[in-house]
């Protein structure tokens, strides 16, 4: 009964929640919610996907993302 059943997560949304753990806000988002981190929580998570997202394109040889 502890656990969480996953719910579908699409490819942008792993990636915020990958962004996260590397900050170690998981916690804090799972506390309060997304909705509730600061601007520069956000800001630093879209910073991450941003150049995940880059690197993905790069690797994919996709020129502009």
């Amino acid at each position: 009964m502890g656990k969480k059943v996953a719910k579908d997560i699409n490819p942008n949304e792993s990636l915020k929640i990958e962004a996260a753990t590397e900050l170690g806000l998981m916690e804090r988002v799972e506390e309060l919610g997304w909705e509730n981190l600061t601007a520069q929580e956000t800001g630093k998570i879209g910073a991450i996907v941003k150049k995940k997202l880059k690197n993905m394109a790069i690797f994919h040889g996709i020129s502009e993302v």
